[in-house]
């Protein structure tokens, strides 16, 4: 098993391409081809984190945040940055962080969160747009079945709840091969008219490498006709925070403390209490503030979240009650979320959950 293995797995989780702009997810330390020998999850990545994984012959680090989000220019060992890379890069570890797009996985950080607050009827708070495709190829009409098939086995034609969803229009296709060419119907030099179908699929833009591959090596000509466009589509399994109903209403105060329990919250920071019962819940790991008016749309009772600032915490307005659990606390449980994933599918192989606490924030109580 090498590190490119458990790389592809990982990307297979959550496509690095759903990550948000300013994130720094993939393979930060380490080479692709190195044989792992452990693999060690957390939450973060410290010189703390390294030190384990020497002690437990881990030479791959997957941790839910990037040590690295802006550029280094200097190695000199100055802040707790340089000095996990370079105690990574000198023991040869590789560390793979899988942060914003986990986030945004309809089955990743907040739907954790969810099934722990045991949600149901789960939704994306916010989702993501402008990143469904649709592909048109031409194709003979004796061939159309197999394409079809083979775009399908690809990921493409799925909508919602649907699979080998697809439009095909017949008509006429019409080519003239040159004296290089190896036409698969007809002759060279001699205009060829050959009854064609249109299949139009889309596909999630992350898939476009494999949907591609898989047309080319379905496809019978030498030279495929094809066109991808970008649709106009919320893709509804893709974006951030989530929301949800509990089975049955409760009080605010046995909610809180179900939440303070579950999460080990040191404390909950929260706004006034508007209603008596708790409904309709809200979550996004980590900081989550941006997605106040999304929780507010949906018309939840509560958000619960973390890294509320201050004045943030007046934009609830008597809307909804905002419940600031911790950064920490809110995302902790991603590490079982990615052992669970990573024992799936490829078994017990020396797969092992930080024993450190990264939380740098303590509670005087």
């Amino acid at each position: 098993m090498k590190v490119k293995n458990i790389v592809n797995l990982l990307e297979q989780l959550a496509p690095s391409q759903y990550q948000e702009n300013y994130d720094n997810a993939g393979l930060i330390t380490g080479s692709g081809h190195d044989e792992v020998t452990g693999i060690l999850v957390s939450l973060d990545c410290t010189e703390e984190i390294v030190d384990e994984a020497i002690k437990k012959d881990c030479n791959l680090i997957v941790a839910h945040h990037p040590i690295v989000f802006k550029g280094l220019k200097r190695f000199n060992g100055k802040n707790y940055v340089e000095r996990t890379i370079i105690k990574a890069i000198k023991n040869d570890i590789s560390i793979y962080a899988i942060h914003t797009n986990l986030d945004n996985m309809s089955h990743g950080v907040n739907y954790k969160i969810s099934s722990l607050l045991g949600l149901e009827n789960l939704n994306i708070l916010s989702p993501t747009k402008n990143n469904i495709q649709k592909l048109s190829v031409f194709v003979p009409s004796e061939n159309v079945d197999k394409v079809a098939n083979a775009l399908a086995d690809a990921g493409a034609g799925i909508i919602g709840d649907y699979t080998s969803c697809s439009f095909r229009t017949l008509g006429t296709g019409t080519f003239k091969g040159n004296d290089s060419s190896n036409p698969t119907l007809g002759n060279k030099n001699t205009l060829e008219k050959i009854e064609e179908v249109k299949i139009e699929v889309q596909f999630n833009a992350h898939l476009k490498g494999k949907v591609l591959s898989a047309m080319h090596q379905s496809h019978p000509y030498e030279e495929v006709a094809y066109h991808i466009a970008p649709l106009d589509i919320t893709n509804t399994s893709i974006g951030s925070g989530m929301y949800g109903t509990l089975p049955q209403p409760i009080t605010v105060n046995d909610f809180l403390s179900k939440v303070k329990e579950t999460f080990k919250c040191g404390a909950i920071r929260h706004t006034k209490v508007i209603k008596d019962t708790i409904s309709k819940v809200a979550v996004c790991g980590g900081a989550g503030s941006f997605l106040l008016r999304n929780a507010i749309g949906v018309n939840a009772d509560i958000f619960i979240t973390g890294d509320f600032k201050y004045h943030e915490f007046f934009d609830a307005e008597d809307r909804i009650m905002i419940a600031d659990i911790g950064h920490f606390e809110s995302e902790q449980f991603t590490s079982d979320l990615l052992i669970d994933y990573l024992k799936d599918q490829i078994g017990n192989h020396k797969i092992y959950k930080t024993e450190i606490n990264t939380n740098p924030i303590q509670y005087f109580t």
